[in-house]
């Protein structure tokens, strides 16, 4: 790969995650007015939303450390490969 084209693919990143980091907020933004409105359906022109309500149940990590000793803990433990991408903005204008 060129510098070129690894400079481009930096930019390219950068803005499509800085549309995305916006796009998210407007439907978070959207999200916390449909929960606000309390209908269960709404009728669009394109779509209907459907608004629910789901329990879900997750372990407490607080209690289980009450039960268990650290070595139990880390026996359960197992690691997990991720790939983390971080934008930094050098403060130059395109």
């Amino acid at each position: 790969m060129t510098i070129n084209v690894t400079i481009a693919l930096a930019d390219q990143f950068a803005a499509a995650k800085a549309a995305a980091d916006a796009a998210n907020e407007a439907l978070e933004a959207l999200k916390d007015q449909i929960k606000a409105l309390g209908m269960p359906v709404i009728h669009g022109v394109t779509c209907d939303l459907h608004l629910d309500l789901a329990e879900q149940m997750r372990l407490d990590n607080k209690a289980l450390k009450a039960f268990l000793t650290d070595d139990q803990i880390d026996a359960c433990k197992k690691p997990v490969l991720m790939h983390r991408i971080t934008v930094k903005a050098k403060g130059i204008k395109a």
